[in-house]
């Protein structure tokens, strides 16, 4: 498992070796929240090869853009992902607005 100190994070994907097979995941790690809104440059980008599918837990405030096809998780304090064979499970801690 590796922890991230992140305000916000984006999940994409592309197509792995091939269309019909396992997917490449990327989580891009940024120091702003809404990033997808200013083309923020990320921290880091963190990419997984031949995922299944990602898992999130223990966090509330998800957005999913359809027009960029990403999700946005806004509000973080940290951001933990963890890799067990095809299956990413991100979980994190969030500041969420009252």
């Amino acid at each position: 498992m590796t922890i991230y100190k992140a305000k916000s994070i984006t999940l994409s994907r592309k197509p792995g070796k091939d269309r019909d097979g396992l997917w490449t995941a990327f989580i891009g790690i940024f120091k702003d929240n809404n990033p997808h809104l200013q083309v923020k440059t990320p921290l880091k980008v963190v990419e997984f090869r031949e995922v299944e599918k990602i898992r999130i837990r223990d966090l509330r405030n998800i957005s999913y853009y359809l027009m960029g096809n990403d999700i946005v998780i806004n509000d973080l304090t940290e951001v933990k992902i963890e890799q067990k064979g095809n299956i990413l499970t991100v979980t994190g801690k969030q500041l969420l607005p009252e």
